[in-house]
């Protein structure tokens, strides 16, 4: 199949082509803004049209969760219209869709797992446009798969794995927030599943998939130290509101992945054993 993947700088964008060199029986093309400006909606319809385009995934986003409150036009832009621009072109040309999502979709005030027939209730910029992309997206394209993740890092880019090392071997203590709740989520895990509705279909509608088990920030900062035999930092635990953000974040986003598990039947790693994986790697460059 001939897959197109925007965003390819990214983190995820940046694990999908790692892992292409597992799947040479597609075609690939990898696009960031230099290559495919996909807030051009004339230009995504002609990418897709002159490539004979099958398959969309889209890693692309605005992910600056604290600057989109003051720049929710742009932020929107990214999110949610230039999505929307993918579905259409998608849907013209009979090309299926792949959108990651995330749990700001949700406000974080649940005590349970969050399924994906849950409705979406945002309580940010970040996670309204997401939620409005989410709408949009699967009314404009039925062919779309949607998949929500959470605390995505990796080898690639800047991500709070790779902060908590740097911070943790230039500080003697640290302040991390203990009252926000999640899943950590390497993108090299997610990445492995978007190949997998690749090839065995994609089957259209919304999606949850992050590494297994459950942490606090606090938890997840104590567990990089540890791995990455950081020993002379002192790491707090931090109330929320001891740590002022302008945007607000879930203080509860773990995310119920049933559905994936038994549609694609697949197992997912624990987020510590998934960690360790990434920090061996980030030992590894780091040497």
């Amino acid at each position: 199949m001939n897959i197109l993947i925007t965003g390819a700088n990214g983190q995820l964008g940046s694990e999908m082509r790692r892992q292409s060199e597992l799947h040479r029986q597609h075609r690939y093309f990898f696009t960031d803004v230099a290559e495919l400006d996909i807030c051009n909606q004339a230009a995504v319809n002609a990418f897709v049209r002159d490539n004979a385009i099958e398959v969309i995934v889209n890693c692309a986003a605005y992910t600056a969760v604290d600057k989109a409150e003051d720049n929710p036009e742009l932020c929107d832009q990214l999110n949610h219209i230039a999505p929307c621009y993918l579905a259409e072109a998608a849907q013209a040309h009979g090309a299926a869709l792949i959108q990651i999502s995330t749990d700001y979709v949700f406000d974080g005030t649940a005590h349970l797992p969050y399924t994906e027939e849950q409705i979406p209730c945002p309580t940010s910029v970040y996670g309204r446009t997401k939620a409005a992309c989410e709408h949009d997206i699967l009314q404009i394209c039925p062919q779309t798969m949607i998949i929500r993740t959470a605390w995505l890092y990796s080898i690639f880019g800047n991500n709070f794995v790779k902060t908590m090392i740097r911070l943790g071997r230039e500080r003697e203590q640290l302040g991390v927030v203990f009252d926000q709740i999640g899943t950590p989520t390497l993108a090299a895990d997610l990445a492995s599943i978007i190949y997998v509705a690749i090839d065995k279909g994609i089957l259209p509608g919304i999606y949850h998939y992050s590494n297994e088990g459950v942490c606090s920030w606090y938890d997840f900062a104590l567990a990089i130290h540890r791995l990455a035999g950081i020993t002379t930092c002192h790491v707090r635990p931090l109330h929320t509101d001891e740590y002022p953000a302008k945007a607000p974040r879930p203080h509860y986003s773990v995310l119920d992945k049933t559905k994936i598990k038994q549609t694609y039947g697949i197992s997912i790693p624990h987020w510590e054993e998934s960690l360790a994986a990434c920090i061996n790697k980030l030992l590894t460059i780091d040497n």
